[in-house]
């Protein structure tokens, strides 16, 4: 009898015990963080100043054809374009939903906003670097007429809305494949209209695109940022509506 009991209270305690750790891990699951704590990008890398050619030079032939596009852009924008290039100017991610579409809501897609938002935190240090390497002077300093809104507190190659513009692009084009080329001619667009309003020569742009696949090539080949983007794109994936 006393063994019969004493089974019975093993089996309550173990019931109680699997039961306990049923709810740790589902506490642990609602608790843990939305994305690997590894960082994307190593120390320096991708390096920018190796990376790139040296812009233009000072007093260059090659500036002043580079100076005369900036002219010619800006006088020959539009309204609607005046428009757009000021929207873009505080490159928020929105900029990409007229091409996702109406999924595209990121209060509803808490995995690939914190993937953009990681993503947008780590890239300013290599951006950075070779703008401060470089120093060049922006299109306005030279040409006064072309000033247009508050002026900039950062050095002009590359073109930080540029490289910011292709890695957004690049890595939501990850996340909605269906929309890639869309949303890439967004991407392109964010950096062009950094000429049509003085702030960039056309060579900053350039470069600034490269900056950005480089930065998305290197996050590509790293594990914590494979899974977190795998993790947007099932998020993603599971949002659309049904056909």
């Amino acid at each position: 009898m006393m063994k019969s009991r004493s089974s019975r209270s093993s089996a309550v305690i173990n019931r109680s015990h699997s039961g306990w750790l049923a709810a740790a891990f589902v506490l642990w699951q609602c608790g843990a963080p939305l994305l690997a704590a590894e960082p994307y990008l190593a120390p320096g890398k991708p390096d920018g100043i190796a990376l790139l050619a040296p812009p233009p030079e000072a007093g260059s032939a090659e500036e002043a054809a580079d100076l005369a596009t900036v002219r010619a852009a800006f006088k020959g924008r539009t309204a609607a374009e005046t428009y757009r290039a000021t929207k873009e100017d505080g490159l928020s991610f929105d900029l990409f939903a007229p091409a996702i579409g109406p999924v595209f809501r990121l209060e509803k897609l808490p995995k690939t906003r914190a993937l953009m938002e990681k993503v947008k935190a780590e890239i300013g240090g290599v951006i950075n670097a070779p703008k401060n390497h470089w120093k060049r002077t922006r299109p306005y300093v030279l040409d006064p007429q072309l000033a247009f809104g508050k002026p900039e507190d950062s050095f002009s190659y590359p073109s930080g809305h540029s490289s910011r513009g292709t890695v957004y692009a690049l890595v939501l084009a990850e996340v909605f494949p269906n929309q890639r080329e869309a949303i890439l001619a967004i991407g392109r667009t964010i950096g062009w209209d950094r000429v049509l309003i003085g702030k960039h020569f056309p060579t900053d742009v350039m470069a600034g695109r490269v900056m950005g696949q480089a930065i998305v090539r290197e996050m590509l080949s790293n594990p914590a940022f494979q899974r977190d983007l795998a993790a947007a794109k099932a998020e993603a994936q599971a949002a659309q509506p049904s056909p």
